[in-house]
């Protein structure tokens, strides 16, 4: 759980307030009570000894880094059965995003100051013995102190590199429009990883701007818009450099950070940088924050190709101090310009309407003969033009699925088979398998714009994100546990008749799963509920009936598990079990079969499997059994496992023919009207049985291409990127992507 304000850790820091979360634990803002002075302590929840000794040599490594643009590494120390903690100076000020909400873009001698600084802390990062890569460099990791400094934080993703041996601190950082096409797959990264990043944080900076993602880049689906068709103001010099640190072949790039500082610093826009004084202007004072008002958002450029996400977890906002404020004017942004001409012309447009509208009423009362001849030449409605154009109907359109960006997910499957970057031409990239998301039925509405959501800032966060999953690669199946990095997987379980089913409590510390367990199986004869720690500790059973308990799903609140069992009628039903006191509460209580509930992301809503209208059709209802509501329209085909995405917006389930067929991942929004069923993925790969990730912009599932064996694979929310995440011979099924901390507690 969050650390309360007041607690104190380790005897000595006192906890001021929580900075940001991520899927392993938490940053928080405490007070270092023998010094008396603010400290940022960054929480590492797991304590497994494996986990335990690479902390410790992180810890050792980032704690001899001293650089005046990087924060200092002061104590680390283990809690016992709590946690691991790092203890790291705290940067006050504001980050890159909010100067940038408050000021809009930055001139162009701010963002050669702001790039020659941070080449210099990635100079000295780089020169580290071991070598020390970032790999998240983005305006929310980048602090401007009170008196102007610049400093990079966030080594929660950072690479210490040695001897051709690699450990991480995290795991690969993939940030769209930040990260360069090595850190989509299991290519090599580099100190040009970080050259690519801080290319693109400049680019944001002289833009307002998110650029183009390069996986979408790399596929063909998107250019690069140059930096001065976004901003004509922008020196060309400017421009080219920033543009060829982003360049999407490694050896096309600076190849250290120094040639980039050189050419920055070379763009004919330094006169009057006092090298040896590399500051930008203070943030406000604390009174002057509070009067920041009027945040309008900025959105990130579109791209050229469909399916993929046009947003990124570090979209950025532009806002205006009152125009009462003394600092108003100096802070009046291109998008506030806008904005307030935009304004203008909507309140003329508007008098022109109502005087148009009043002098054709006058005609109208006055002069009939007249108003009905003018309406003579207007075309019906029913023929031609505009209605014809929305009666058009296609086979198939490409759907953009909502997603919801939290927090960095770290991904590097150790046996991906779609990408790999690396010195060969462009044109050798294997794209066979990146798909976009394809709707089958016709007519297909045009979804709504997703709104752009805006991500908390990590000043010190991130983690490695974990996967649950069922495997028989022990010859029974039990519960295992996978970084998305495709390393240290671990059982978990050890039961005699074998485990399956893992869901994760909403605080990411403990799994349900049902036992016993011989296959993946739709219906399982005598299995029970039970809890375990995520170290595999602390087994318990829940109490249960002879019949059947399977299918749990563990509620956002954490206090309840809704799960299927065969205890009253000998047919599948919905209950949930309060943990509290292990109350059971029958939800559904039908004549038909019900099974397999998820829970809504707010905890008011249950969509679950049921026969009631159909072979097995994808139903909605209240947590109590009332206003149950049909959700799918998928005829005679067989449905199963729904989840909900996590904002909400979508519900995703199974779908294949009743007897055989090649299972596929279908997709639903969850908006008014008739609900429209969406293949993810167009080819005939079987998959099933898919989860989201926390942030709603992964997907793991069940597949195997090859036909044989089952493995659990990953992809972004929109199809693309397929990577295989688990590689043994067998049998792996049922992935539950572990949630970041306090999930259900925080606002993705």
């Amino acid at each position: 759980m969050t650390l309360e304000h007041g607690a104190i850790l380790n005897k000595r820091y006192r906890i001021v307030n929580i900075l940001g979360q991520g899927g392993m634990g938490a940053v928080y803002r405490a007070i270092d009570m023998n010094l008396g002075m603010d400290v940022a302590v960054k929480e590492n929840l797991f304590t497994t000894k494996e986990f335990a000794r690479q902390f410790h040599r992180e810890a050792i490594i980032l704690a001899s880094l001293r650089h005046p643009n990087l924060p200092r590494v002061t104590d680390h120390f283990v809690i016992d059965g709590q946690g691991q903690y790092l203890v790291m100076d705290y940067i006050e000020g504001e980050d890159l995003r909010e100067r940038m909400e408050r000021c809009g873009n930055l001139k162009d001698t701010e963002v050669v100051v702001l790039g020659v600084a941070l080449c210099d802390a990635l100079s000295y990062l780089h020169s580290r013995q071991p070598q020390v890569l970032h790999r998240d460099i983005k305006p929310g990791n980048v602090k401007i102190t009170p008196d102007g400094n610049i400093c990079l934080v966030d080594f929660g993703l950072a690479k210490i590199v040695e001897r051709e041996q690699i450990t991480t601190t995290g795991a690969r950082a993939m940030t769209p429009g930040y990260s360069p096409p090595e850190q989509y797959g299991t290519a090599r990264t580099d100190q040009r990883t970080d050259i690519y990043s801080l290319g693109a944080t400049l680019y944001v900076a002289l833009t307002s701007v998110i650029p183009e993602d390069a996986l979408a880049r790399v596929m063909g689906q998107a250019e690069l818009v140059p930096i001065r068709k976004n901003n004509p103001k922008v020196p060309r010099r400017i421009g080219s450099a920033i543009e060829k640190s982003m360049s999407l072949r490694p050896g096309d790039r600076y190849q250290s950070v120094e040639q980039f500082k050189n050419a920055l610093l070379n763009s004919r826009v330094t006169d009057g940088i006092q090298l040896d004084e590399l500051v930008l202007s203070p943030p406000p004072r604390e009174g002057q924050r509070e009067r920041l008002s009027g945040m309008e958002s900025i959105k990130p450029q579109t791209y050229a190709g469909e399916g993929v996400p046009a947003s990124t977890p570090d979209s950025l906002n532009s806002s205006l101090l009152p125009v009462s404020s003394p600092l108003a004017e100096p802070l009046i942004s291109d998008v506030e310009i806008k904005r307030r001409t935009h304004k203008g012309l909507f309140a003329i447009s508007l008098l022109i309407f109502i005087l148009v509208f009043l002098g054709g009423t006058w005609i109208y009362i006055s002069q009939p003969d007249i108003a009905k001849a003018a309406l003579a030449w207007i075309p019906p409605l029913t023929n031609g033009g505009i209605t014809r154009g929305a009666q058009m109907e296609s086979d198939t359109e490409i759907v953009s699925l909502p997603l919801t960006y939290t927090s960095t997910l770290t991904v590097t499957p150790t046996h991906s088979q779609t990408l790999e970057v690396t010195e060969t031409p462009m044109n050798n990239l294997e794209t066979s398998t990146i798909m976009a998301v394809v709707g089958e039925s016709s007519p297909t509405p045009t979804p709504s714009p997703t709104q752009i959501p805006t991500a908390t800032a990590t000043p010190m966060g991130g983690g490695i994100g974990q996967i649950a999953f069922a495997s028989n690669q022990t010859g029974i199946p039990q519960i295992w546990v996978v970084n998305v990095d495709g390393t240290s997987q671990l059982q978990i379980t050890d039961m005699p008749e074998g485990a399956c089913q893992p869901d994760w409590s909403p605080d990411g510390r403990r799994l349900v799963f049902i036992s016993p367990c011989a296959s993946n199986q739709e219906i399982y004869l005598g299995a029970s509920l039970f809890i375990i720690n995520a170290d595999g500790s602390e087994l318990t059973p829940l109490p249960t009936i002879p019949g059947g308990d399977f299918d749990p799903a563990w509620s956002p609140d954490g206090e309840k598990i809704a799960f299927t069992s065969l205890r009253d009628y000998n047919r599948p039903q919905i209950y949930v079990i309060h943990l509290e006191d292990f109350s059971v509460q029958p939800v559904s209580n039908n004549l038909v079969r019900d099974m397999q509930p998820a829970w809504s992301p707010d905890g008011e809503k249950i969509v679950f499997i049921s026969t009631r209208r159909g072979p097995s059709q994808v139903w909605t209802m209240n947590i109590d059994g009332s206003g149950a509501i049909l959700f799918s329209r998928s005829g005679d085909k067989k449905n199963s496992r729904p989840v909900w995405s996590p904002n909400g917006q979508v519900i995703l389930f199974t779908q294949s023919e009743v007897f055989g067929g090649v299972p596929r991942l279908i997709a639903v929004r969850t908006v008014e009207g008739t609900p429209v069923e969406n293949r993810v993925v167009r080819d005939a790969t079987p998959m099933r049985e898919a989860v989201y990730s926390p942030d709603g912009y992964w997907i793991a599932y069940e597949g195997w291409p090859e036909g044989a064996s089952h493995n659990i694979y990953i992809m972004t929310a929109n199809g693309l990127a397929r990577m295989q995440l688990t590689s043994e011979i067998g049998y792996d099924f049922d992935p539950a992507w572990r949630p970041a901390q306090n999930d259900s507690s925080s606002t993705d």
